[in-house]
This record gives structure tokens, C-alpha cells and sequence, in this order.
């Protein structure tokens, strides 16, 4: 085995090149904008599945958590969006 040419393997690139060279990132990114809506309306449902099986205390902590994260990945990850973006190839 050649441990030199592995070293510089990247498995992510290796598998978002060979579902169309987007990234897993960019490929949701573009679900979300087209449909926006289905995906509020969904966690609107999960939201109202979490209060009625769930405390108040129980659901109130995973939306901190949740909108935590959303702020974070503005924050400190978020980058303009270009519809349908391309990835680097390998």
C-alpha cells in the first residue's frame, strides 16, 4: 500500500465528487431555498409533535440548542449563497 498517495486522501471531496461534485453542504443549502416552506412547515409539526409528548422544559432546551447552532453556522460558517455552486473537483 502506497501510505504517501493516502495521506492526502480526502474521503468527504472523494464522496461529494461522485454524487454530481457539490458538496452534502451545498446540496441542502439549495434544498432549503426551494423549499423553504415545506421545511417550516415540517418543523412547525415536529415542534407541535415535541410539545405534545414532550415538557415544556424538555422542548425549550432543544430549541436553545437548535438556535444556537442556526446562529453559530450564520455567524462563523455562513458564506454567500450561489445557487446550484460547484465544488472543487479533486
Amino acid at each position: 500500500m502506497d501510505w504517501k498517495r493516502w495521506s492526502g486522501y480526502n474521503l468527504y471531496k472523494k464522496l461529494w465528487s461522485l454524487i454530481g461534485g457539490r458538496p452534502f453542504t451545498y446540496i441542502l443549502r439549495d434544498l432549503w431555498v426551494d423549499f423553504e416552506y415545506l421545511w417550516i412547515i415540517g418543523f412547525i409539526a415536529f415542534g407541535v409533535w415535541l410539545g405534545h409528548n414532550y415538557g415544556w422544559a424538555a422542548v425549550l432546551e432543544r430549541l436553545a440548542w437548535l438556535t444556537g447552532g442556526f446562529l453559530l453556522g450564520h455567524f462563523f460558517w455562513g458564506a454567500k449563497q450561489i445557487y446550484k455552486q460547484r465544488g472543487t473537483r479533486l
